[in-house]
Parts: structure tokens; sequence; C-alpha cells
């Protein structure tokens, strides 16, 4: 009998499948709760805030432009 079959490869497979799942767990536990997803969404939302701001300076700017006084 070898060492190779399929009675140890699907041994082998279940336990690396609980060993995965048990090493995510416990990488979930050990890590910092995410703040990341707040800081990036403000900044998102900054971002947005001032391209907005941007769009509306330049159209105002492009509006008066047609009122020029003539000459």
């Amino acid at each position: 009998m070898g060492i190779v079959n399929r009675r140890n490869a699907m041994l082998g497979w279940a336990v690396w499948q609980v060993g995965k799942r048990v090493a995510e767990q416990k990488a979930k536990a050990a890590a910092p709760p995410a703040r990341k997803r707040r800081r990036l969404s403000k900044a998102v939302f900054i971002a947005g805030a001032a391209a907005i701001g941007g769009a509306l300076l330049f159209w105002r700017k492009q509006s008066s432009d047609d009122e020029l006084p003539p000459v």
C-alpha cells in the first residue's frame, strides 16, 4: 500500500480546507477593526465635493463670459 492513495488524498484535502478556515478566522480576529473604509469614504466624499465645486465654478465662469459688454 502506497503513501499516496485516495484515502490519504481526501484526508489531506479535508485537513487543508479546515486549516485554511481556522487560519482565516484567526487572522480576522487578530486584525484591528476596519477603519480604512470610513477614511476612504470620507476621502471620496471630499474629492467628489471638490470636483462638483470646480465644475460649478468653471460653468459659472463660462456663463459670465457670454455677458460681456459690447466694445
